[in-house]
């Protein structure tokens, strides 16, 4: 159990039947009444967000997340299998469990699953990946970095906007939670 006061940006409550991380939170102790605590909560399976008041002193149960580094050894059809990295047990997961960040996902990489109970929460990867281009437009001498941008696939699928002077067979580095361009590797 957590008390309502001790609530932080990032803590994992379970409400509902439901896990919900904190994202903002505010204490207020109006000059009458009771004070309480004003927070906004993120569904982690859903994603959907909610604003909820708590008394404050309230306690509510903490949601006890597991954070285990694996590594994806393979794909077969729409799952993909990870190796555990303490235990070398292999776990299944599929597309849908993984998200849309699954287009970043290459063989070899480590992630970290985040599960309560036996049930797969998230994916977190690695802030940046370097991928290879595999199709884009040529680059055309004069195009420079402070020009435009043009659409380019990756070798695991993804599309990302890149500099016009990006030719197909370079190494970038992309940003996995803005899918943005960074730079050349």
């Amino acid at each position: 159990m957590i008390s309502s006061n001790d609530f932080r940006t990032g803590v994992t409550i379970e409400l509902d039947g439901n896990v919900w991380r904190v994202v903002e939170f505010l204490h207020v102790k109006p000059g009458k009444g009771s004070a309480f605590v004003r927070t906004k909560l993120k569904n982690v399976q859903t994603g959907s967000v909610v604003e909820r008041t708590f008394r404050a002193g309230e306690t509510v149960p903490q949601a006890n997340l597991e954070k285990r580094t694996m590594q994806h050894t393979y794909k077969e059809l729409d799952r993909l299998i990870f190796m555990d990295m303490e235990t070398f047990e292999e776990s299944s997961l599929s597309t849908d469990q993984i998200g849309d960040r699954v287009k970043y996902i290459t063989e070899g990489m480590e992630v970290n699953v985040v599960t309560w109970g036996d049930q797969v929460m998230e994916v977190e990867l690695p802030n940046t990946v370097v991928l290879e281009v595999t199709e884009t437009d040529p680059g055309v001498k004069g195009d420079t970095a402070t020009g435009g941008t043009k659409p380019a696939t990756l070798s695991t699928g993804a599309q990302v906007m890149v500099p016009l002077f990006i030719s197909i067979g370079e190494r970038i580095k992309i940003d996995t939670r803005s899918d943005s361009y960074l730079g050349r590797e």
